[in-house]
C-alpha cells in the first residue's frame, strides 16, 4: 500500500480502521496532540473533550495507547484513563491497562543511574542562572528552557551539556527547547510502537503526533506497511508554530493542532 495522498480527507483515511475496530489501534504523543503546549510542562493538560474521545475508543479498538515523552504514570495521570497503555519516556517504559507499576525495559539493566549520575555533577546554581530546569524522568533527565530569561543564551548552554553528555557515552535528545540525557540504549517512539504492535493481532494502526520524536513512530507504522504487517497505516502530523522540519513530509495527512486532532479522534468513532 502506498502512503496516502495529503489530500485525502481524513473520514477517507480512517475508514479501514473504523470498519476494523476491534484489529485496530489508535496511538498518540500527549504534549502537543492532545494537550496544547504550555510554557511550563507542568502546567499541561487534556481537555476533556480529548479524554471522553479516547475513552470512547478505548471501548471499541483493539489497541488505544499514549506514547509520551513523560513517565508513563505522568502521561496517565495527564489523560486520566486508566484502560489504555502508556508508553513513557519514548519507550523505556511501559504503563499496561489498569496496572500499578510501569515496566522498565529490560536492556536498561545496569544503565538506570546513568544519567542521573552526569546530571549531578553539573552546578545547579549555574544552571538555574541560565533558565534550565531540571526534570526527573527516572533513566532520563530532561533540561528545559522554554521561558528562560534568554533563551537562546540556554540553548547554547544546553548544546555544551549535549556534547559533554556525549563525550561521558550517553545518548541525548534535543526537542522543541528540551534536551534530554539518557542512558547508552538505544530505543524511540517506533520500536517502542514496533514492540506494542507485534503484541497483538493487528491490521491497522494510526499514530498522531507533533515532535520530531514522533517521526521515528510514523517511519514504524510505514515500514510494517511495506513488509505487510500492517494492512492500513495512517500517520497524522499535528501541526504548530514550532513543527519539525520533516513533519509535513513524513506525516499521510496535517491537522491544525490539538483541536484538529480531537477531530481526528471523532472520525474514528466506529459507525462515525
Amino acid at each position: 500500500m502506498q502512503a496516502a495522498d495529503p489530500n485525502t480527507p481524513i473520514t477517507e483515511l480512517v475508514g479501514p480502521l473504523r470498519q476494523d475496530a476491534a484489529a485496530a489501534a489508535v496511538l498518540c504523543d500527549v504534549d502537543g496532540t492532545l494537550a496544547p503546549i504550555v510554557e511550563r510542562a507542568d502546567d499541561a493538560a487534556v481537555p476533556d473533550a480529548a479524554r471522553e474521545a479516547l475513552g470512547e475508543l478505548a471501548r471499541s479498538y483493539a489497541i488505544v495507547a499514549c506514547i509520551s515523552g513523560r513517565r508513563a504514570v505522568v502521561a496517565r495521570e495527564m489523560v486520566g484513563i486508566d484502560g489504555l497503555t502508556y508508553v513513557g519516556n519514548h519507550g523505556y517504559e511501559r504503563l499496561r491497562p489498569r496496572a500499578t507499576e510501569a515496566e522498565a525495559l529490560p536492556a536498561l539493566a545496569g544503565h538506570e543511574e546513568e544519567a542521573a549520575a552526569f546530571v549531578a555533577a553539573l552546578d545547579p546554581d549555574e544552571l538555574d542562572g541560565r533558565g534550565l530546569r531540571l526534570e526527573d524522568k527516572g533513566p532520563i533527565r530532561a533540561l528545559h528552557w522554554r521561558g528562560a530569561p534568554d533563551e537562546l543564551a540556554a540553548g547554547r548552554r544546553a548544546d555544551e551539556i549535549a556534547a559533554e553528555a556525549q563525550e561521558s557515552g550517553l545518548l541525548v535528545h534535543s526537542g522543541r527547547m528540551v534536551l534530554e540525557i539518557r542512558p547508552p540504549v538505544e530505543i524511540h517512539k517506533g520500536i517502542a510502537v514496533a514492540a506494542l504492535l507485534e503484541e497483538v493481532a493487528i491490521r491497522g494502526a494510526l499514530y498522531g503526533g507533533d515532535d520530531r520524536t514522533d517521526l521515528d513512530a510514523f517511519r514504524s507504522l510505514r515500514d510494517m506497511r511495506a513488509t505487510g504487517e500492517l494492512e492500513t497505516a495512517v500517520c497524522v502530523g499535528v501541526t504548530s508554530q514550532e513543527r519539525p522540519a520533516g513533519l509535513a513530509r513524513e506525516a499521510d495527512v496535517l491537522v491544525d493542532g490539538t483541536d484538529g486532532f480531537l477531530e481526528v479522534l471523532r472520525a474514528l468513532r466506529p459507525g462515525g
